[in-house]
């Protein structure tokens, strides 16, 4: 409240008798006087609102060679599926979506000097750090320094900090945020480092080999001690080092890190610093986690619960956090050309984002980013002369008496239930033909009973025959880690873009469901397609995302907006 002073004028008619030079006149006068009144009145000053710029907290969220494609295939499933599990057909990448920024992002090598094609080491460490990187490299710019990550940076400032992932916690995606290699593959060497390095302080995944001692399978006292701590066979089958070091124990009595091996496990877990490996590699696939949550026999965490308890752990910072979530087999699945593996994972990355978005939406401190590394696969719906349509007579006043009848196969719906209902991986169908992947003699029969056991999308043993063939590897190069087998399978077109072994049998599954599926894979690599990003926080710091962008840029306004200067 303001006092202001305002003069009013009062009119005062008096009577005042004046008495003149003569004693005997009387005269009568009017006299004004001045009144000053004072009156309170309110005045409300227009501020304008300050914009945030800054944040306290970032989450990143990986989908690992999910494309737009791959978000079409999630999208498409959720809204029109006639069976979707989606009740509200809205997915929660849809959700941030609504509330949130769109953009898209390039993530090749960067720069003159970069290439065309990025891998997940690459690329993770471009997100990282906000540098060019070379392929293959784990924490290093494009001349092979290493480089300060976000999650370092972080760290340095007495933020919190966690890495989440359904893969590997050494894999290349998780690993290029807190380690510094020459090549992605020293996944032991980047275990020391996660470990001993004092910067991460949730580290949640798979991957336990490389944390074991070389000789856990045999060594009674080693296993032994994995008993006392609670870890199952399952984590401590066998190990990828070659030395006698425990890095999990290391973990828990050097380092401060409380252990977790299983769900129950994860959900008592206590402090401020945690190592949960659940499983020996990879954790389960996209359809068995499906299956247990199902049926509620799930041991391992999902994506989601791993999420969920990172979140507990580290918002306890007052300073904030950092959090990186991966989504690590969508990438698996594209590489294997297995779209109903791929939904499954789609839909498993889907349920930690929710999470994400539950703990966020009512937030102005953080910002969520969603992307992906890369696109896999160069996937896409398409369609074909394969199963044409029957011509059908509508009811528009538009038909003229003449039936609907396509040129072509557009696909149907229920092919998207049909995805849904696969009941295991192309590498559950590659094992049930051999479970040893000796597919020299295999037969378009075995492949067909395979196939057609596991997938709602049938096979003859004719159109399978094609996966059991077999020629010479014409790329033979001694010593490199796939292609010096002496044959390969037999790929007809793009040969040169299929590099994995005998892995390749999983495209050639691919192959021979697509004229059912309405599917097509272009490879079983990485392409250079932009991916989606997804932004939300405070307006003031994600209306740059929404923009055609570089994952180099997309790194350094991170780390703007979570590390001012």
């Amino acid at each position: 409240m303001t006092s202001i002073n305002k003069s009013m004028l009062a009119i005062a008619i008096s009577t005042i008798l004046l008495t003149g030079c003569n004693d005997d006149e009387v005269k009568t006068v009017e006299v004004i006087k001045e009144v000053e009144v004072i009156k309170e009145v309110e005045v409300i000053k227009e501020v304008a609102p300050v914009e945030i710029t800054s944040v306290k907290n970032v989450i990143l969220m990986i989908g690992d060679g999910m494309g737009a494609q791959q978000v079409g295939l999630l999208e498409e499933y959720a809204r029109r599926a006639p069976n979707s599990i989606y009740q509200s057909h809205k997915t929660a990448l849809s959700k941030f979506g609504d509330a949130g920024q769109l953009g898209l992002s390039l993530n090749a090598p960067y720069g003159s000097n970069g290439s065309l094609v990025v891998d997940s080491a690459c690329s993770a460490t471009q997100l990282a750090t906000g540098m060019a990187a070379g392929s293959e490299m784990i924490g290093l710019d494009d001349q092979g320094n290493i480089v300060e990550t976000i999650l370092e940076k972080a760290k340095a400032a007495g933020k919190a900090t966690g890495l989440v992932s359904d893969t590997r916690i050494t894999h290349a995606t998780p690993a290029a945020f807190a380690a510094h290699q020459p090549h992605r593959s020293y996944e032991a060497q980047i275990a020391e480092q996660l470990i001993e390095s004092g910067s991460v302080d949730v580290l949640l995944s798979g991957g336990a080999r490389v944390f074991l001692p070389a000789d856990i399978k045999t060594d009674d006292a080693a296993i032994q001690a994995m008993v006392d701590i609670g870890a199952p066979l399952s984590v401590y089958k066998k190990s990828k080092r070659s030395d006698d070091r425990n890095l999990i124990l290391e973990a828990k009595n050097q380092h401060g890190y409380s252990l977790a091996f299983d769900a129950q496990q994860l959900d008592r877990a206590e402090g401020d610093k945690l190592l949960g490996l659940f499983a020996n590699s990879a954790m389960a696939d996209g359809i068995a986690y499906s299956a247990c949550k199902s049926d509620n026999t799930c041991t391992q965490p999902s994506l989601r619960e791993m999420t969920l308890k990172a979140l507990d752990i580290l918002s306890r910072d007052e300073d904030g956090f950092f959090l990186m979530v991966e989504g690590g087999q969508i990438d698996w699945a594209g590489h294997i050309n297995d779209a109903g593996w791929m939904l499954h994972e789609l839909i498993k990355f889907d349920e930690a984002v929710d999470a994400v978005y539950e703990w966020v939406k009512d937030r102005d401190d953080t910002l969520v980013i969603i992307t992906a590394d890369h696109e896999t696969g160069s996937f896409g719906f398409s369609y074909s002369r394969n199963n044409l349509p029957e011509a059908q007579t509508l009811s528009g006043d538009g038909m003229q008496g003449k039936d609907y009848k396509p040129n072509f196969n557009f696909g149907a719906l229920s092919h998207l239930d049909k995805l849904y209902a696969q009941s295991g991986t192309f590498y559950d169908m590659m094992n049930m033909v051999d479970s040893d992947w000796e597919f020299g003699n295999s037969t378009g029969d075995q492949w067909a009973e395979a196939i057609n056991n596991y997938s709602v999308f049938k096979v003859t043993p004719e159109r399978a025959a094609p996966i059991a063939l077999r020629e010479a590897n014409e790329y033979y190069v001694p010593g490199h880690k796939y292609l010096d087998a002496a044959e390969f399978p037999l790929i007809n077109d793009f040969k040169e873009f299929y590099v994995y072994g005998d892995e390749i049998h999983g495209n050639l599954i691919g192959r021979a469901l697509s004229p059912e599926q309405n599917i097509v894979w272009g490879t079983g690599t990485h392409t250079s397609a932009p991916v989606p990003v997804y932004a939300f926080g405070p307006y003031g710091v994600t209306k740059q995302f929404s923009t055609m962008q570089h994952h180099v840029e997309l790194g350094q306004k991170m780390m703007a907006a979570l590390l001012p200067e």
